[in-house]
C-alpha cells in the first residue's frame, strides 16, 4: 500500500480512544476502524475536517505516502 494511515498514531499522541473519536465526529466505530486500518477506498473531506478538528492536527499528520518498490 502506498498510502499509510497514521490515525492510530495521532490517537495515541492525543490519548484518545477510537470509540471516543468516533462518537465526537458522529461516525460508527466500525467505519472509523476501516479508515484506521487503511481499508477505506475514499475519505470525505467533511470527515477529514472533523477528525482534524478533534485531534487538533493537519491532514498530512494522518496520511503518509510511501512509494512501493
Amino acid at each position: 500500500m502506498a498510502i499509510i494511515v497514521n490515525l492510530d498514531v495521532m490517537l495515541a499522541k492525543r490519548k484518545m480512544s477510537s470509540l471516543e473519536l468516533a462518537q465526537r465526529i458522529g461516525m460508527t466505530q466500525a467505519n472509523l476502524s476501516i479508515l484506521k486500518t487503511g481499508k477505506a477506498k475514499a475519505v470525505r473531506i467533511s470527515t477529514m475536517e472533523a477528525i482534524c478538528r478533534e485531534l487538533n492536527c493537519q491532514p498530512g499528520d494522518l496520511f503518509e505516502f510511501v512509494p512501493e518498490e
